[in-house]
């Protein structure tokens, strides 16, 4: 039976008459949505002038190729980063302007210019968008990519799936978004704090937006999960064993198996906060029978193992790209293979350290310290690793070497306060305060610099051009000058005692530190203008700084060993692999030429709009869920069934490239290289020439 709601409720609008009762007199909101209306027009008025729709529907919206999905998962993951930054920017100017008994007040706070329930609804968005939405789709993005490269695979095993998780991560994002204009979002933190998100103590919609939010958006991850998983399995080039499988690939193979068995966790734990806000039951309500702590235990068996499904990415990366700008094989393999294993198997028995305080007895807390401890020994293997085979090589400082060296560092120091947090009689002392805050984003810094390092270190590879490196390199030593002043004083005030979520600071003393964060937080700024400087003159520059299948002269793994940018085809023949560092052997032995001795036909997969129309479905279910239009709820959610039923019955869902013509391709494209190792431009551009997708036989694109 439905619980009885506070405020206006009908059976068309459901509860969209809350919006009556909101006053929207907070310039801060204003310029979010000034902004993403100017975006939006200026993005639509270029793609209808330049007569870019076709080509964004055929190669873009209803894309399954594994490379555009992994490139669109990013730029999802880079909206929400910015966004992510956005809120990070107003919480530490609002702390440094609330400061003492006589800080200012402005639109309406008591202090500062962020109202406390507006500021409670900032730090919430901002740590759910920066690991579920920026951290995870850019890696995801990044392993969609790179990983059926490495294995010598034409595409993902269940392609149709792969487009189908990327548009429910874009609902997801969208929820987020649309809870900045239309109502409002969870006050509860990203953990979502029990009982603060039980029907009376958020009687609005903003845990109910985060709530379908973070469920859409897992569901499109364990999907994700599940075909990472096949992809690795069965679809590894001849020859490609276990033992030559690259690091990153290994890397992709634990994380995912953590997602895959982690997300339901979570999934679980919405599903009885939904019945208890929607239904009336009481999981979590303790003065009704329930449990609160039974959220805190589900919440975090899936938190602190997701940790790890973001973090074994950023090391995969890491070894990738050491080796290549130290040319040398990576130093120890196999430890590193066993390392990245054990911190999967590891990560499960850890999760209690998020609440030493919570009275669980010296035993268990004893058990999960150690357990927490044992964590240091295989990321301490994979340190040395890293260290070894830097030692006595011919390193070259490029752009991605740097941000690989930096996020090292940031691993060992957060590695270091992560070591103490795992005591439990320091945990007690600064439990809460905001030196576990400043350990926390030390290491999803490191998988941000990892993050990247990776995107400069492969994007020549999927477009064809590199990086500007002057640019990359100020980017990087502005992104790391405000890391240093941004959480050094972050460290020193947890010291202090400054507890986590204040919207006011009740301590003057602690108002220079504050600054000094605020001051580094300007620094970031200066950093994201100088990362969209390298793109532009990036975009500017590519054809003078187009390159061929090696970008960098000293790569190693398979992905290498195909053209720059690779073909939708990702390979003219399957790859037989001999070694290991598969590109280093024939780079060594002399056979780097991409010209087979001969082609054969291409069995691929076609285009389909199925994932984009369940994703537009699912959103709109979602929305309505969030204000209960049970009607429209009901019909978006028989609208996704039929169309997951019709889907089921298609047979006509792949097609065959002739020899002849991916010859045809092949040459085309040798061509180019050609004129790019003689320094002339090709014709043609990003969005066309051979790099477009082919017409099938009937004349139509894929998919049509």
């Amino acid at each position: 039976m439905l619980v009885n709601l506070q405020g206006p409720w009908n059976p068309i609008a459901g509860r969209l008459g809350l919006l009556l009762q909101v006053h929207y007199n907070n310039p801060v909101l204003f310029f979010a949505f000034e902004l993403s209306v100017v975006v939006a027009v200026i993005l639509i008025f270029w793609a209808t002038c330049t007569r870019k729709w076709g080509y964004i529907w055929h190669e873009w919206l209803t894309t399954v190729d594994h490379k555009k999905i992994g490139v669109m998962y990013i730029i999802v993951g880079l909206v929400m980063l910015f966004r992510g930054f956005f809120d990070a920017l107003m919480i530490r100017s609002q702390q440094a302007m609330a400061n003492g008994p006589h800080s200012p007040s402005l639109l309406g706070a008591l202090h500062g210019y962020l109202p406390p329930y507006h500021f409670d609804q900032v730090f919430s968005a901002h740590g759910m968008i920066m690991i579920l939405l920026a951290a995870t789709p850019i890696l995801v993005g990044i392993m969609n990519i790179i990983m059926p490269l490495q294995i010598g695979a034409r595409d993902m095993a269940y392609p149709y799936l792969n487009a189908l998780g990327l548009w429910l991560t874009v609902v997801s994002a969208a929820l987020v978004m649309i809870a900045l204009f239309i109502g409002d979002f969870s006050h509860a933190g990203w953990v979502g704090l029990a009982p603060l998100t039980e029907l009376p103590y958020s009687p609005g919609v903003g845990v109910d937006y985060w709530i379908w939010s973070i469920q859409i958006g897992s569901i499109g991850t364990t999907m994700g999960a599940i075909n990472l998983i096949a992809t690795i399995i069965k679809m590894r080039a001849p020859g490609m064993t276990w033992g030559k499988l690259p690091v990153f690939s290994w890397t992709a193979m634990a994380s995912n198996i953590i997602a895959l068995t982690s997300f339901p966790v979570l999934g679980v734990a919405l599903a009885l906060l939904t019945f208890d806000r929607y239904l009336g039951t009481h999981f979590f309500t303790a003065g009704l029978g329930g449990d609160l702590m039974m959220y805190t235990n589900l919440f975090w068996i899936w938190g602190h193992p997701e940790v790890y499904f973001v973090v074994l990415p950023a090391f995969g990366m890491l070894s990738e790209i050491i080796p290549t700008f130290s040319e040398k094989p990576l130093f120890g393999y196999v430890t590193m293979v066993i390392a990245s294993m054990a911190i999967a198997a590891v990560s499960w028995s850890v999760w209690l350290h998020h609440f030493f305080t919570m009275g669980a007895g010296p035993n268990v807390n004893a058990f999960y310290s150690i357990a927490t401890m044992l964590v240091g020994i295989p990321t301490g293997v994979k340190v040395f690793n890293w260290a070894f085979t830097m030692y006595r090589a011919k390193m070259r400082f490029d752009t991605p070497m740097m941000w690989a060296i930096g996020s090292v560092f940031l691993l060992i120091s957060g590695g270091l306060t992560g070591m103490m947090l795992s005591v439990p009689a320091i945990n007690y002392t600064v439990h809460n305060s905001v030196f576990v805050i400043a350990h926390f984003h030390n290491m999803f810094l490191l998988i941000v610099y990892a993050a990247f390092g990776a995107v400069t270190y492969w994007f020549p590879k999927v477009f064809g051009f590199t990086l500007d490196e002057r640019w990359g390199k100020r980017f990087f030593w502005f992104f790391t000058a405000g890391t240093l002043v941004v959480f050094i004083p972050m460290y020193m005030l947890g010291f202090m005692g400054m507890t986590r979520r204040l919207d006011y600071i009740a301590h003057p003393s602690w108002q220079p530190l504050l600054l000094a964060e605020f001051a580094g937080i300007l620094l970031y700024a200066i950093s994201i203008g100088c990362f969209l400087v390298q793109i532009g003159v990036s975009l500017r520059d590519r054809k003078k700084n187009a390159v061929t299948a090696d970008a960098w002269g000293t790569s190693r793994s398979l992905e290498w060993a195909t053209h720059s940018p690779v073909p939708f085809y990702n390979f003219a023949v399957t790859p037989v692999v001999h070694a290991r560092d598969e590109w280093a052997w024939r780079r060594a032995n002399g056979f780097t030429s991409l010209r087979p001795d001969r082609y054969l036909d291409i069995h691929m997969p076609k285009n389909t709009a199925v994932p984009l129309v369940i994703g537009l479905l699912s959103l709109v279910f979602g929305f309505a869920m969030v204000w209960r239009i049970w009607w429209l709820a009901a019909a978006c959610f028989a609208g996704i069934l039929v169309t997951i039923i019709y889907r089921s019955f298609c047979t006509d869902t792949d097609y065959v490239i002739p020899a002849s013509d991916v010859e045809q391709m092949e040459n085309e494209i040798l061509a180019r290289n050609q004129q790019v190792e003689q320094h002339t431009p090709a014709s043609g551009g990003a969005t066309g020439g051979i790099y477009a997708a082919p017409r099938t036989p009937n004349n139509k694109r894929r998919g049509d």
